[in-house]
């Protein structure tokens, strides 16, 4: 079996993405959509436009031509076609070029703006599950009117209702408050004494670390794999407070519940990320986020992820969210990552060309096919 062989089945091999939002849902300008290439949540300077960047070239060279247009276009032309597609076209096209086989939606943010996980089952043709975000369950809950006392027990039963057929949770307590947090349940007191004060603070955001720990583990008692952002995101974070080393003794504290952790993106802290799947069995990872943004150099990312953890404890993810060029980038810089570093390991007698295509598989599909027991649905 050659390298040819090993690049034909990554191009062809069908995706899971395990962690991925909504294409958006209707047409947005230049301005909007400039905003939705970067992480940063400030307005993109007169100066400057964000197709100057690593994303920004990936997609003009690699997402141009599934809208008819040649590799490179400029970017003024580019918007102008997507003007004239309309949002419903390029979200067909785009999401069918990814070679994608299963989306798990995670719909707690913005979800108005995107693309239910129905609705983007019909725009691809193939299924979507619902990922559910515990902060906004728990947000959810207090625009209805919960009061403090009842909303230890009214939580766990609305988060059963919402999750009746959901694949996994998502917390995004790296947001709101960071992982150096104490990695214990709280006590009734706590959460009582916590939400009494969010509550009366007249916002619904919830951030305090009591809630957010009685979130974690409401959720684990859920049972369902929990999904936790690590590493790079938008100004929101504090990101030395989101290496994922600084959950380990919260990792060790839920082993024995035999729930698993998903974490998500990592980057620039995905070796850390390689150190815990390795270290724990109930740990997993991936580099989704970092993928997209690093553009050409995305590569190097993804052969990074391979260093230390067992090829059973990484998976694949865009975390696309609105532009459909994320969700087809995410999967073709991903598979041309596999393709450079699996290819120069079996060319120089490291690997199997047959072992590779298995570990291509493992990672591409087959772990998120086990972890959220997509097999049985």
């Amino acid at each position: 079996m050659s390298t040819e062989d090993l690049a034909a089945a990554i191009d062809d091999l069908p995706l899971v993405d395990h962690h991925v939002h909504g294409a958006l849902a209707s047409a947005v300008d230049r301005p909007t959509l400039e905003l939705l290439l970067t992480e940063s949540d400030r307005p993109v300077p007169a100066w400057m436009t964000q197709f100057d960047s690593q994303l920004g070239f990936a997609i003009r060279r690699w997402c141009a031509p599934v809208l008819d247009l040649p590799p490179h276009v400029d970017a003024a032309d580019y918007v102008a076609r997507r003007e004239e597609l309309g949002a419903h076209e390029i979200a067909r096209r785009l999401l069918a070029a990814s070679g994608i086989e299963h989306y798990l939606v995670e719909t707690g943010y913005r979800g108005e703006e995107i693309l239910s996980p129905t609705e983007m089952a019909s725009a691809s043709g193939v299924p979507a599950d619902e990922v559910v975000r515990l902060e906004a369950v728990l947000e959810d809950l207090a625009r209805e009117g919960v009061g403090a006392a009842e909303l230890s027990s009214r939580f766990p039963e609305v988060l059963a209702e919402r999750t009746e057929r959901a694949v996994g949770l998502k917390s995004i307590v790296a947001y709101r408050y960071g992982f150096d947090f104490d990695p214990r349940r709280p006590s009734p007191a706590e959460v009582v004494a916590a939400a009494r004060s969010w509550l009366r603070s007249g916002t619904t955001r919830v951030a305090d670390p009591a809630l957010l720990r009685f979130l974690l583990w409401s959720g684990l008692d859920r049972g369902l794999p929990l999904q936790l952002h690590a590493g790079y995101g938008d100004p929101d974070i504090e990101l030395h407070r989101c290496d994922p080393l600084l959950l380990t003794r919260f990792i060790k504290l839920v082993e024995p519940f035999g729930v698993d952790l998903l974490l998500l993106h990592c980057y620039p802290f995905h070796r850390n990320a390689g150190y815990l799947a390795q270290a724990f069995p109930h740990v997993y990872f991936d580099v989704g986020l970092g993928v997209n943004h690093s553009g050409v150099r995305s590569s190097a990312v993804v052969a990074e992820s391979l260093e230390l953890a067992p090829f059973a404890k990484i998976l694949f993810s865009s975390d696309a969210w609105g532009p459909p060029e994320l969700h087809h980038l995410g999967a073709l810089l991903w598979r041309r990552g596999m393709r450079k570093a699996l290819s120069e390991w079996v060319d120089a007698g490291e690997w199997s060309a047959s072992d590779a295509i298995r570990v291509a598989r493992m990672i591409g599909r087959d772990n998120a096919r086990r972890v959220y027991r997509l097999a049985a649905r």
